[in-house]
């Protein structure tokens, strides 16, 4: 399984916030044709969204580590029934991870953060 840091993961968030999920796992669970459908999608675009509808949390978990072990991907978000996956592509090179700006000095203020 690929592991990000903590700016990688960031950036690839606010990158997949726009996204819409591109596969759905339905109730049959990660079969072998879903998972290929991953792969595919994942070698096209390098990161997707994932819809799973099941309702236990740790099968959606249990799914999503399955999903990076099988397919060396990185996990980047799991926030209720949506997953995130990130597989870089050397040959489409779509996505660049830029780390985010660190501020120097004093830390902002509330109204400095709100405005940005």
């Amino acid at each position: 399984m690929l592991s990000l840091t903590v700016s990688e993961r960031l950036a690839l968030k606010g990158r997949a916030h726009a996204l819409k999920p591109t596969v759905m796992i339905g109730n049959a669970g990660l079969t072998e044709s879903v998972l290929k459908e991953i792969a595919q999608t994942l070698k096209i675009h390098e990161l997707i969204k994932i819809r799973v509808l099941n309702d236990e949390r740790t099968q959606r978990e249990a799914i999503l580590e399955a999903i990076c072990t099988q397919l060396n991907a990185a996990p980047v978000q799991h926030i209720g029934k949506i997953l995130v996956i990130y597989q870089p592509n050397p040959e489409a090179h779509q996505i660049e991870i830029r780390k985010m700006p660190r501020h120097k000095g004093k830390p902002l203020t509330k109204k400095q953060l709100g405005s940005r």
